[in-house]
């Protein structure tokens, strides 16, 4: 009772996690499936997706969850699916999964359905793959359960297996000198978990790329490189915006009716998209950050909207 009145999982439901995740792990590919995966150019690949789920400010249950889908290597979006969402499970470190994907499973689901030709070649995910406590990051199960290519993109660093943002750290980012220009994540097991990437000659913090499913670590850092007009790549930016815009246009507290005879004020209708949920530590949270530039596919800047 004490966990519940928390907002916290019960020790079952806990369990009932830790065993899905195992049997979800063991699905994990962390190698190249695609033949566009191979070539050095990614030729073939046509559409690339990203994800994003995003709460209202002060709100820890009601978000945006948003699947865009950019065509490549143009990085023009096709196709945009931005819903309002009650997000119920609790945030618990390690299980983020469960309180967002199943949003982002259903957004994949309806466009299946109803645009198959539109459905993403990969899905670029805001969080860990394989770099995670449990080896299984958001990036993993999103991948798994729609059976996509994923890669997971963080702005922090998830400090697990020994892994820490320390001044060695800092030192191995601070000679990433222009865009492209990565460094293994090692953590103590010997593991390569990751990358850190600099995506951009201009930006000073470094994405960490990580395998999500069906994808090598070093084709996920190139496509990650290839997709960053800004620090952060493409299609997890335009999820991340369209997202927050989504909210401010639609979002109304239960209950608030519109003033009679007039349309509600601009500041009643455009509430803050606050941070991606409660109490979600470093490398997990997943705050707005600070635009990068700079694409592979030879797309030039352009001012951050």
């Amino acid at each position: 009772m004490a966990q519940e009145a928390a907002g916290l999982p019960s020790e079952e439901t806990l369990s009932l996690w830790k065993r899905e995740q195992d049997r979800l792990k063991a699905c994990v590919v962390e190698r190249d499936t695609e033949p566009w995966q191979r070539d050095p150019a990614f030729s073939g690949l046509r559409r690339v997706g990203g994800v994003d789920v995003s709460f209202v400010k002060g709100d820890g249950v009601s978000a945006c969850a948003s699947l865009v889908v950019l065509s490549f290597p143009e990085l023009q979006v096709l196709h945009e699916d931005s819903r309002m969402v009650s997000v119920t499970a609790p945030y618990v470190s390690g299980f983020l999964a469960f309180r967002e994907v199943p949003f982002l499973v259903d957004a994949v689901q309806r466009l299946r359905e109803r645009e198959p030709s539109l459905v993403p070649q990969v899905l670029l995910v805001d969080g860990n793959g394989v770099l995670h406590h449990r080896g299984f990051g958001v990036a993993c199960h999103l991948g798994v359960l729609t059976e996509l290519p994923c890669i997971g993109v963080a702005k922090k660093l998830l400090q697990v297996d020994g892994l820490e943002n320390n001044a060695l750290h800092r030192e191995k980012i601070r000679l990433l000198r222009a865009g492209g220009d990565s460094v293994p994540l090692t953590g103590d097991s010997g593991a390569v978990l990751g990358m850190a990437l600099k995506s951009h000659d201009r930006s000073t913090k470094p994405l960490y790329v990580s395998v999500g499913h069906r994808v090598s670590l070093q084709t996920a850092v190139r496509l990650t490189h290839c997709c960053c007009r800004f620090r952060i790549p493409e299609p997890v930016r335009q999820a991340d915006i369209r997202s927050r815009e989504h909210i401010r246009k639609t979002w109304r507290p239960t209950g608030t009716p519109a003033p009679a005879g007039q349309e509600r004020s601009r500041k009643e209708r455009r509430p803050k998209a606050g941070p991606k949920g409660p109490g979600e530590p470093a490398g997990e949270g997943r705050p707005h950050e600070d635009p990068g530039g700079g694409s592979c596919s030879g797309l030039p800047s352009s001012p951050e909207p």
